[in-house]
């Protein structure tokens, strides 16, 4: 009736061995007990993310609104450059937000195989811009 529901990760790689095959991890963090204790942590967290970036670890990280795009509820998708799930999860755990336990989180291996990105440079104002 139904069908597999999974294939082994070799035969995604195989069919996409043309594509870019860039392994990040997400994490995906929701708030633990209302979003009272994810703003008293905001400032700590934000730092965090910052001295992620600087050590070339964030990739890209922001809040996730809800489905009516009307608000934000605490929820967030930070997504890493790590060498194993496993990794990820003890840079997820260095959170203020985890540590302090007003956030939880789950870490997903997620491979970038299709998609642009494109940068505007323009060297007499020394501006850029993401389009």
């Amino acid at each position: 009736m139904g069908g597999p529901t999974s294939i082994p990760v070799a035969d995604v790689m195989t069919a996409s061995r043309e594509m870019l095959q860039k392994q990040l991890y997400a994490i995906f963090t929701r708030p633990a007990n209302g979003i009272g204790p994810v703003l008293e942590r905001m400032e700590e967290h934000l730092a965090f993310q910052v001295s992620l970036e600087k050590d070339g670890i964030l990739y890209a990280a922001g809040p996730m609104w809800t489905d009516a795009e009307d608000a934000w509820e605490g929820e967030g998708l930070v997504v890493v450059r790590a060498g194993s799930r496993e990794e990820a999860i003890k840079i997820a755990e260095r959170d203020p937000m985890h540590k302090s336990g007003a956030r939880a989180f789950t870490v997903r291996p997620w491979m970038i195989n299709e998609g642009s990105v494109t940068l505007r440079l323009d060297c007499s104002s020394q501006t850029f811009t993401l389009i």
